[in-house]
């Protein structure tokens, strides 16, 4: 019979107790508070470093302890403000760092997001997150644990992901659909080109006479909400005739149209049988999910672009949407999203974390961990990483048979190779002029993205 001895991770050098009575050290000695651990560990230095091996800025906090070869690592990417993130950590939030425990991740990530006064935005949750991703990941290593394991262990033996179809038109969809389906995804989101103009996550498609643009646009590829509504609804109605029910369709609206076109739209995909409907709404129009919910059955999924409580806490309880879809480093990170996983399991409603290219694979990994925890998950964004991603961060997490599959290496899993970052320098441009570039619409105005 195996021995619980047996079965627990050989514990490495900086684990061992000390600062009793006896070691002549405080034991409670930190920066901020009179807590603390008996370990010993005490965090020494604080610093970002920016990569961006696709051309795509990623911002990783490396937080370095007084025990050798105890570090950790945390997705701080806000690629729109890279530097902006790594002025908050490097100047701000560092200071604040030094000499902590860095055990203690609860009153850590409280005090600093607080310690500004003003809180919440994306700047500063992604510098947060930066820094409590980092803390988790020390946190693992010295457990000899991966995080998905000090979140209470796996519910699931690996993570399905949803992948990415677009095309000039619906026949082009179907086509890549069906390679996906092939390749053993049963979860594929459907773009389409809205013919004459621009649109969103679909390639650009000319207008039925052949030229660019609308006759009476003022702008080039401009946004028409109207003939995005309609080429939608043929793209699913084609898509259920071709591809048939089994597999799960998703599209994403991205905001951009006016709610009451949000309502009609939810409405007429509801034959469809649509997994989701993605942020039919912008953040500033979330009352409109009521009218959503009283006449469409199509199940929402919401917040890629929330930064605050005070905005998925009623789509929550509220029950207004089924899948929450926050950017966990926007939010702050690991530990605010753990905490809103499980607010939403309370209501009945299922995790969709966002997964794009401008997630470094640390995060990634850090939405990995929360959807083997959480017993309310969904389903999960992909993200195919670069050859040279693999190669600046060992430990990507691997993509196989249309599922994420779990690291058992202690922390997040996933390294950096510094020398190679550095060899993968932001573009001179990329700051301070790189910015969300929102669509036109026909008249010149802008259109929320």
């Amino acid at each position: 019979m195996t021995s619980h001895d047996e079965l627990r991770p050989a514990e490495p050098p900086w684990a061992a107790p000390s600062g009793g009575p006896d070691s002549g050290t405080d034991p409670g000695s930190t920066a901020g508070t009179g807590s603390g651990g008996a370990s010993g560990v005490r965090i020494t230095g604080v610093r970002t470093i920016l990569t961006a091996p696709t051309g795509t800025t990623l911002v990783v906090v490396r937080i370095d302890t007084n025990q050798p070869g105890l570090y950790g690592l945390g997705c701080a990417t806000f690629t729109q403000r890279a530097k902006a993130v790594a002025t908050a950590v490097d100047e701000y939030l560092a200071p604040q760092l030094i000499g902590r425990d860095p055990a203690d991740i609860t009153d850590i990530v409280s005090t600093l997001h607080v310690s500004g006064y003003w809180r919440s935005g994306p700047v500063l949750n992604n510098a947060l997150s930066g820094v409590d991703m980092a803390l988790w990941d020390i946190k693992g290593k010295v457990a000899g644990l991966p995080v998905w394991q000090l979140l209470g262990g796996r519910c699931r033996t690996a993570v399905p992901l949803y992948t990415h179809a677009a095309g000039v038109d619906a026949k082009a969809v179907a086509e890549e659909v069906q390679e996906w389906i092939e390749a053993g995804y049963q979860y594929v989101r459907c773009q389409v080109a809205v013919p004459g103009g621009g649109t969103y996550g679909a390639p650009k498609a000319t207008s039925a006479g052949g030229s660019e643009g609308y006759r009476r646009a003022l702008v080039a590829d401009a946004w028409d909400p109207r003939a995005y509504l309609r080429t939608v609804r043929g793209l699913f109605e084609h898509l259920r005739s071709t591809v048939g029910s089994e597999v799960e369709l998703i599209h994403d609206v991205h905001e951009r149209v006016h709610p009451t076109e949000a309502v009609r739209l939810a409405k007429e995909l509801e034959p469809y049988d649509l997994f989701y409907l993605e942020d039919p709404v912008a953040p500033e129009d979330l009352d409109w999910l009521r009218a959503i919910r009283n006449q469409s059955a199509t199940p929402i999924a919401i917040g890629e672009l929330f930064v605050n409580p005070a905005e998925y806490r009623p789509v929550v309880t509220e029950r207004l949407c089924d899948f929450i879809r926050v950017h966990i480093s926007a939010i702050g990170g690991l530990t605010p999203a753990w905490r809103l996983a499980n607010l939403a399991e309370t209501f009945g409603i299922r995790t969709a974390w966002h997964g794009p290219g401008d997630v470094s694979p640390i995060g990634h990994a850090a939405n990995l961990a929360l959807d083997l925890a959480s017993p309310n998950f969904g389903i999960q964004e992909q993200h195919l990483f670069a050859d040279q991603h693999r190669e600046v961060f060992p430990g990507c997490p691997e993509i196989r048979d249309g599922h994420l599959w779990p690291s058992y290496a202690p922390g997040l899993g996933v390294d950096l190779d510094e020398a190679l970052a550095a060899k993968y320098p932001p573009a001179a441009k990329a700051e301070p002029g790189r910015a969300w570039r929102p669509p036109r619409r026909s008249d010149g105005a802008l259109q929320r993205p």
